[in-house]
């Protein structure tokens, strides 16, 4: 039995913020979308494994780069400076996670970043210790956890998933978990099925089991508001790249349990949280751009502080991709051969759908869509465990999903370009 979702992924606004639903305004903030293939206006459906970037993310970026650019901690104005820039962006991320500015690190993405925390953890375990994953998840928070199998014998336990729902199965998460258990390694949001877990009842539960919670919110967070109080995790990883931001990894962490974990860093290097956790000359460009994206999100909302503009804005945008959604689930569900994957419209999830086509394999679809200026993903986008349990493995998933600059438009013209495709 599935628990109540006690963090709902975020509630439709009842006075949704209109900057948020201002499509045209918003699309005119990202100069990617004035890209064409051949006659067509480019539609990216692609958002899932990658948002396109506002201008003012870029914009920031590059004002560091020609103007700032410097190595952190001495005592010249662009050093100075670069503090200072790099500062003001962790405050950002701080609000946007809902953690403070001493539990906020940064990586080159959440994969590494969650090697790195694997590593530190493992150390500390061995035989007889076990780590709980599902089947749900990207292997960005499998794969970490598996090589803990090998380089320190811990025990790994799998969580099933209800198949033809695509969601978890909470039963087999019960029995997973044990006095023995030391992390649960949970995603919040599949990025091949856009389900939405019920992260903060999965964390009470290992936390009653003695266990830590380490949360994948890399595909929830651009869809809904992370609260790590509110979820009650000890540590989280996300990617700026899904948020209109650049290739930087995000993540949270404790501040007790990060000033503990045994990390590998250099001797002269700082030791104290979170910078303990930051290995070497970070990418200060892309963190400054990971604040500007934040910024971009939260000048769509509206309140007094950032964090509550975010709030404002994610439930707006929350309002748009699910009617976008919904239009997606249904228009694509009337195709003929086409077979929808995860939870309906009614059910917690992401605008992201993930589908097949009979007589063709996820490639084909992209390529013959691509060509129509339909830009989706195909394969099993590293959910390679929940993609073969589906028996997808070998053709793919075709994956689409709506991100903020989405329009009405280009949902149809998906659907028209799936619906030709299954015509021919």
């Amino acid at each position: 039995m599935t628990p109540a979702r006690t963090a709902p992924a975020a509630a439709p606004a009842k006075s949704p913020a209109k900057a948020a639903l201002d499509v045209a305004a918003i699309r005119a903030r990202f100069p990617a979308l004035a890209r064409k293939q051949g006659r067509h206006p480019v539609a990216y459906f692609d958002g899932p494994g990658g948002t396109q970037v506002p201008q003012s993310v870029v914009d920031a970026m590059a004002d560091y780069m020609l103007h700032h650019n410097a190595n952190t901690h001495w005592a010249y104005p662009s050093s100075i400076e670069t503090d200072a820039m790099l500062a003001a962006a962790r405050e950002a991320c701080a609000d946007f996670l809902n953690a403070s500015v001493r539990e906020v690190w940064f990586a080159n993405n959440m994969t590494t970043g969650t090697f790195h925390l694997a590593r530190a953890l493992g150390r500390g375990w061995g035989a007889g210790d076990e780590i709980v994953i599902t089947d749900l998840d990207h292997h960005a928070n499998v794969a970490p956890w598996r090589a803990l199998e090998r380089e320190r014998g811990v025990t790994i336990k799998r969580v099933a998933v209800k198949l033809d729902r695509g969601q978890l199965d909470w039963d087999s998460l019960r029995a997973a978990l044990s006095s023995r258990t030391r992390l649960l390694a949970i995603g919040a949001g599949s990025n091949a099925l856009g389900t939405i877990t019920d992260v903060a009842a999965a964390t009470r539960l290992a936390h009653e089991a003695g266990a830590l919670a380490y949360v994948d919110a890399v595909h929830y967070a651009p869809h809904a508001l992370v609260d790590v109080r509110a979820i009650g995790c000890d540590f989280l990883g996300c990617s700026a790249y899904k948020f209109y931001g650049p290739h930087v990894g995000l993540l949270y962490g404790r501040e007790s349990l990060v000033a503990a974990l045994d990390v590998p860093r250099l001797e002269p290097a700082p030791d104290e949280a979170p910078e303990r956790m930051e290995t070497g000359t970070q990418n200060h460009e892309g963190i400054v751009g990971t604040g500007a994206a934040i910024d971009f999100l939260a000048s769509l909302g509206a309140g007094a502080t950032r964090r509550t503009r975010l709030a404002s804005a994610f439930a707006a945008l929350h309002h748009r991709g699910q009617a976008l959604f919904a239009r997606m689930w249904e228009g694509l569900g009337a195709v003929p051969g086409v077979t929808r994957f995860g939870p309906p419209p009614d059910q917690p999830r992401t605008p992201t759908l993930g589908f097949t086509l009979a007589g063709h394999d996820s490639e084909s679809v992209a390529r013959a869509l691509a060509e129509r200026g339909v830009f989706v993903s195909h394969g099993d986008f590293y959910a390679a465990t929940i993609v073969d349990l589906l028996g997808l493995s070998k053709a793919g998933l075709v994956r689409v999903g709506a991100a903020c600059y989405t329009s009405d438009d280009e949902v149809e013209r998906l659907i028209a370009g799936v619906a030709g495709l299954a015509r021919a």
